[in-house]
């Protein structure tokens, strides 16, 4: 259970979700995706956020979400996992909402095996599912990434 009653929101194929706020450093315009190869399949490449390497994750592909290309209007959420700081590709964030904590349904009380979903919040005009961040990349694909992405000096590892 977190100490925060604030979230992030954010908008995916029509859906919404949220991050806890303590998870997000920013959000900023989508940009540019520089492929890295032998990333994994999640992965859809890197940018540079102020000179640090950042794998951007398709959560689409996660959530097996119809692909499409990336709009002028889309959003990156830069945030970090217990491991990595990593961006979120999303159509549109909706700010910050505060939330009392009663109004979070916490998702063992849902379905004891919702991978990536720390709670569903009810709101007057629909629900929104949480996100946890730390799984959202299993242990195979974050091994994996280290592989992928460039040590500080820019060579693969």
């Amino acid at each position: 259970m977190r100490a925060s009653n604030l979230i992030v929101g954010l908008m995916l194929a029509g859906q919404r979700y949220a991050l806890y706020l303590a998870q997000v450093e920013r959000v900023i315009r989508a940009v540019e995706v520089v492929h890295l190869p032998a990333a994994p399949a999640i992965i859809a490449g890197v940018i540079n956020v102020q000179g640090r390497v950042i794998p951007v994750i398709n959560i689409r592909r996660r959530f097996r979400l119809p692909e499409r290309e990336m709009a002028l209007s889309d959003h990156m959420i830069v945030a970090r996992t217990a491991r990595r700081t990593i961006a979120l590709l999303v159509d549109a964030t909706m700010g910050v909402i505060e939330l009392p904590q009663n109004q979070v349904v916490h998702s063992p009380f849902i379905l004891p095996d919702m991978e990536y979903v720390e709670g569903v919040v009810k709101l007057e005009d629909g629900l929104i599912l949480i996100h946890n961040l730390d799984t959202f990349l299993a242990l195979e694909e974050e091994q994996a990434l280290d592989h992928a992405l460039p040590d500080p000096a820019g060579r693969p590892q």
